[in-house]
């Protein structure tokens, strides 16, 4: 399956709530100041700016699969961030890194196993992976709304074959994938964490229905996004897989 591409700039307008999310992760993330850290779905650079403010004598290694993110981060991040396009499950750095971040992305990567093992490969021993994604329950009323919608006579013909493009795991099947890879000091839990967008229309159409509307011809994707607006309410019900771990 190809990368997903984003409407990067309607996304950085709009992720407020992963910003919120990214500073309570990065408050978990012990740094001197002169470290070097892989941000592991940088996305549109938003966050990255927020991690290098903790590095005022370091640098970020950022990484997303998106090619559109990947220029609007390149265009917006100052030299001390090197920025590129990869895979996380199969990525591979020249050097270790001091420590891993990651907000907001590890639910976009099928195979979480492949994933730990790379982010292991990334860090130097000692390093710490510090991360949150989407977890187990994550926005299970919204995918009701949308199944429900998508099942309509004018989006079922597009949408009845849609691949699952997401991974929403709980947090013992994490640890173990995580322990397996090598990490030691595992810590994994789930936090409800609802929200409800300033721009609630917006704020679907970029962050949650992406997957849909590239199947969806371009005049159905505002009726689809109402359409599941008006099933699923305002209110988006998150729930937040936290993550903690370090290579030995």
């Amino acid at each position: 399956m190809s990368p997903r591409e984003w409407d990067t700039g309607t996304y950085e307008r709009v992720s407020g709530p992963q910003a919120e999310w990214a500073q309570r992760v990065l408050a978990r993330l012990p740094l001197e100041g002169d470290e070097t850290v892989l941000d592991a779905g940088c996305g549109s650079g938003r966050v990255t700016r927020m991690l290098l403010e903790r590095l005022p004598r370091g640098r970020v290694v950022a990484v997303d699969s998106s090619e559109s993110m990947v220029e609007h981060a390149r265009q917006t991040l100052d030299e001390r961030a090197t920025v590129f396009q990869a895979d996380l499950a199969e990525l591979e750095l020249d050097r270790e890194v001091d420590a891993v971040f990651s907000n907001a992305v590890f639910h976009w990567v099928p195979d979480h196993q492949c994933l730990f093992e790379r982010m292991y490969a990334a860090l130097r021993p000692g390093g710490r992976l510090i991360a949150q994604c989407g977890g187990e329950g994550n926005t299970a009323r919204l995918h009701q709304a949308w199944n429900a919608v998508g099942e309509r006579v004018a989006y079922a013909p597009y949408l009845q074959d849609m691949p699952r493009t997401w991974n929403f795991a709980g947090a013992e099947e994490t640890a173990d994938r995580l322990e397996r890879a090598g990490f030691e000091e595992v810590e994994t839990s789930l936090e409800p964490y609802p929200i409800t967008p300033e721009e609630p229309s917006a704020f679907l159409r970029a962050v949650c229905l992406g997957p849909h509307l590239e199947l969806l011809p371009e005049e159905l994707h505002d009726s689809f996004v109402e359409d599941v607006r008006a099933e699923a309410g305002d209110e988006i019900d998150y729930v937040r897989l936290n993550i903690a771990a370090r290579r030995p």
